[in-house]
C-alpha cells in the first residue's frame, strides 16, 4: 500500500526528510497501526509476563493503553454492520 502523496508531502515539509525516508517511516507508523487488537493483547501480555508481572495487574495496564493505542479495526460481517446501525 503506498502512502497519500498528501501524507507524503506534508511529513517531508514538516520534517525534512528525503521523500523515499517519508514514505519508510509511513509505511512503518502504517504497518504499527495496523497489528488487530486480539495481536496486540496477546503480544503485551507475552511481554509483560516476560517481566514478571501478574495477570491483574497486565489485564489492567492492557486495557488502559488499548484506550490511547490505535490498532486495527476488526474485522466485521455485513450482519455486525447492520446491528452497528439500526440497533
Amino acid at each position: 500500500m503506498t502512502p497519500d502523496r498528501a501524507l507524503v508531502e506534508h511529513v517531508v515539509a514538516s520534517t525534512g526528510l528525503a521523500p523515499a525516508e517519508a514514505v519508510r517511516v509511513i509505511e512503518d507508523v502504517l504497518a504499527f497501526q495496523a497489528e488487530p487488537v486480539e495481536d496486540f493483547v496477546r503480544r503485551r501480555h507475552r511481554e509483560l509476563k516476560t517481566y514478571g508481572a501478574k495477570n491483574p495487574e497486565i489485564f489492567a495496564r492492557i486495557a488502559a493503553e488499548l484506550r490511547d493505542h490505535v490498532v486495527a479495526a476488526p474485522h466485521l460481517t455485513e450482519r455486525q454492520l447492520r446491528r452497528l446501525i439500526y440497533t
